[in-house]
Formats: C-alpha cells, sequence, structure tokens
C-alpha cells in the first residue's frame, strides 16, 4: 500500500521564492544554502520532521475524538498501516526538504503482543526507513522509546515500584537505542514520560531517583558497547502527566546528571513548551544549558501563554526565537543537535497539506530569526554591551579574586579602605530591549 502519491496535494519540494513570493507552497525567509558564519542555514538549523505528531496524532483532546482520518490510522493488519505511514512520512520529508527526522518506536511501529514481537515489528519498519533513505536526502537526528503510553507505565519506567517494569522498559529502550544506531542517528533521547510522582504518601523519591541514574547508567554503558557515537539526550518537562517530573527543568537536570556521574554521556534536548511550563522562559533554559555545557539539541515549537499545558503549536514567534539562536550561535552553533518540530497542527487543520503548510511556516519563522540573530552578532548588538558591563571582572582585581588570588579577609580590608564607594551602573534593559527590535 503507497498512498504517498495521492495524500498531498503538493507534488514538488518546497524551495525559496523570497520575502515577496506569491506561492503558498515557498520558503520566504529559509534559503537553505545561503551561507551564514561560514556554514550553510540548512547545515546550522538542522531541520527535523517528528513522526508521532506529524503522522501519529489523530487530532483529538480530552473533549473530542479525532478529527483528521488518516487512512494509515485504520484497518485490520498493523504492520500494513506502519508501511503505509512510512510511505506518507517519506514523502512529507521529500516535500519539506528537510535533512532529518526522528521518531518514537511504538509510533513507527506497532506493539506486539510480548517484547519480541514489538522489537520485531520495530525491526522490520527500520529495514522499510533504510530501504527509504537509501535513495532520500533526510537522515536521523534522533530516536527514542515511548516509556509512557502503555498501562504498566502508569507508575513510571525506570523509576517504577516493580523491577519487572523497569526491566521491560530496559529491553524497549535497548531495541530503540540499536535501531537508532543501525539507522544512523545523531543522538538518543531519553524522554522522562512518567518518571515523577502524583502523590508522596506512596513514594520513595530517593529509591526511585536512584532507580533513574542505574538505568540512565546502563544505557550508557549499552551506548558504548555498541559503538554509538552521539550523546543522549534528556528532555526537561516539569509537570504533566505526572504532578511533578523528575526531570522539572534545565538546572534540576544538571543537579540529577552531576550526581549520578552521567555529564560525560549525557546533554539535554529542551524544549519551548516545556520552558512555559517550568515557569522560565525558552531563552532563559537555553542559556543555562549553554552555561553549564550540556546543550544539546531543541524542540522547537510554542505554547499557548493562556493555558497551562503542553500544547505543542508550531513555533512562529520571531523575537523570541532570535534570542535563543543568538545564545546558541554565540556558543558556536549545534553539534549534532538541531530543531525537531515536536509540534501538532490544530485539530481544524484537516487538510493533509495544513502539515506542509506548518513546516514551511516555522521554518521561515526560524530562518528569519536565525537571520536576525546572525546580524545581532556581527554588530556586536548584545555582547558588547554585555562585555562592558562585566569588564571589572576582566581587569586584574576581578581576575585576582576569581583566580582564587584574594581571601575574604582580604577583599574585606580592600572594601573598608578610605575612599572605597563603589556605585551603581544602569542596566540599559529597555535600551537593550528596543535594539533586538531593530533586527526582529
Amino acid at each position: 500500500m503507497n498512498a504517498s502519491a495521492k495524500f498531498f496535494d503538493a507534488t514538488t519540494p518546497i524551495a525559496f521564492a523570497g520575502k515577496d513570493a506569491a506561492n503558498t507552497h515557498a520558503f520566504r525567509w529559509y534559503d537553505k544554502d545561503r551561507i551564514v558564519h561560514g556554514r550553510r542555514l540548512e547545515d546550522h538549523l538542522r531541520f527535523a520532521v517528528c513522526y508521532w505528531h506529524s503522522l501519529c496524532w489523530p487530532g483529538g483532546d480530552p473533549f473530542g475524538g479525532e478529527t483528521f482520518l488518516r487512512p494509515w490510522h485504520h484497518g485490520t493488519d498493523a504492520m500494513a498501516m506502519a508501511r503505509a505511514k512510512a510511505d506518507i512520512a517519506f514523502e512529507l520529508f521529500r516535500l519539506l526538504d528537510v535533512p532529518f527526522f526522528t521518531f518514537h518506536d511504538v509510533d513507527a511501529a506497532p506493539e506486539g503482543n510480548s517484547l519480541g514481537e514489538s522489537v520485531a515489528n520495530l525491526n522490520a519498519i527500520a529495514d522499510v526507513f533504510e530501504q527509504k533513505m537509501a535513495s532520500a536526502k533526510v537522515r536521523l537526528l534522533w530516536g527514542t522509546a515511548n516509556l509512557f503510553t502503555h498501562r504498566r507505565y502508569m507508575a513510571g519506567a525506570a523509576t517504577n515500584p516493580d523491577p519487572d517494569v523497569f526491566t521491560y522498559a530496559a529491553g524497549q529502550v535497548r531495541a530503540a537505542l540499536e535501531v537508532t544506531h543501525r539507522l544512523g542517528g545523531q543522538n538518543y533521547v531519553l524522554w522522562g514520560g512518567r518518571e515523577g510522582y502524583e502523590t508522596l504518601l506512596n513514594t520513595d523519591l530517593k529509591r526511585e531517583l536512584d532507580q533513574l541514574g542505574r538505568f540512565i547508567s546502563l544505557v550508557v554503558e549499552h551506548k558504548h558497547k555498541i559503538g554509538f557515537k552521539g550523546p543522549l539526550l534528556i528532555e526537561p518537562k516539569p509537570k504533566e502527566p505526572t504532578k511533578h517530573q523528575y526531570d522539572f527543568d534545565v538546572a534540576t537536570c544538571y543537579g540529577f546528571l552531576e550526581r549520578y556521574d552521567l555529564l560525560k554521556d549525557v546533554k539535554l534536548n529542551i524544549e519551548q513548551n516545556h520552558a512555559i511550563l517550568a515557569g522560565h522562559s525558552f531563552h532563559h533554559e537555553v542559556a543555562l544549558a549553554e552555561a553549564l555545557g550540556v546543550f544539546g539539541s531543541l524542540d522547537i515549537n510554542r505554547g499557548d501563554d493562556l493555558l497551562g499545558w503542553d500544547t505543542d503549536q508550531f513555533a512562529m514567534n520571531v523575537p523570541e526565537l532570535a534570542l535563543v539562536f543568538h545564545e546558541i550561535l554565540n556558543r558556536g552553533g549545534f553539534t549534532t543537535g538541531g530543531l525537531n518540530f515536536d509540534a501538532k497542527i490544530r485539530r481544524q487543520s484537516i487538510d493533509p497539506d495544513d502539515l506542509i503548510h506548518a513546516h514551511v511556516g516555522s521554518m521561515d519563522a526560524c530562518a528569519r530569526a536565525f537571520l536576525a540573530a546572525a546580524d545581532m552578532l556581527d554588530a556586536g548588538a548584545l555582547t558588547a554591551p554585555l562585555a562592558t558591563r562585566y569588564d571589572g571582572w576582566a581587569g586584574p582585581e576581578g581576575r585576582a579574586i576569581l583566580g582564587g588570588q584574594r581571601s575574604l579577609a582580604d577583599l574585606a580590608d580592600r572594601a573598608m579602605g578610605a575612599g572605597f564607594d563603589p556605585q551603581p551602573r544602569s542596566g540599559r534593559q529597555e535600551y537593550l530591549e528596543s535594539l533586538v527590535n531593530r533586527y526582529v
């Protein structure tokens, strides 16, 4: 079954046509071959289409069922439907001309009646992916295992009170990691799913954290055993589905990785919508991850400021994105990471080509923001005032303090000296905000 040729109205890959283009199937800002800071724009942004939201989500919500009625969502032969879904997926990748895609195991292939059957299904679909990738441009940014949907994981996977559930999850992750490695994936994501708690009345926090630390250590060990070179990525998320997730935000994840000696092999995959749910800005989470040396990749989407849950809308906020890309570009850009569209079209967007319009619009927003970030960086618009603000720490006394050459008593004696009276300087916030607006 191959429905790809008749599913989308579009038949030719989306191309760059300039910001004044009248064609609705065209990029206005995303010129993939444009050289910025010595690299092609495509190589900077490293866009990836995610398999689950784009191909698997039926358009339902807590108050209503599916609205999309995809042809591969219904049938009696689960593997035939999975192969049909793969046909549509690779047609979408071709039309969007993206360099990468991402997948969850159970979204790519159906779960069987046992772990062995599920793994066989996954490997069979991996065969399909491998065959399609042989003649396609698209490559795998990362894979992951879904350890949260099945009822066995209602109390978590690695943090489950039952060691048999922990063991089953280990088998599922091994299969997903090995398929990711086989397909040339550049990272592997460990999304916490239900690794958290609903109530402390039935939760042993230390035990569950130790279990999670051991589980990830096992994955690290297996990664090295099979020769997988990319980093493992944890995706911070503060709540939903559990009241409190153990991977709450960047700071929490960093503390966890440090405690369990995982910093060498594990980085973070940061999502805008999750940052907002944690009470932070997207900019804050990226900047902190960069500062702590744990930045890995991005799930690029946005949340609804009026709603308190993960709405996973396509990223369209150019000013917000520009500040994030300025942070990333200033630190050297992506290595193995990229921009994964962990985003859903709205349940009223029922036309197949709405999937294309959503990705094109967000890719353009990202490109426009990235170009603005590059311009700001080239002009020193933010970096120069920042350096000036901290210039005292670059002087001899500042270096001596940070270098351990001054004791507390030394500093106190200097502060007590005659005429020592430091004065505050303006933070110039409004000026800097208006400066950013000149670029975006």
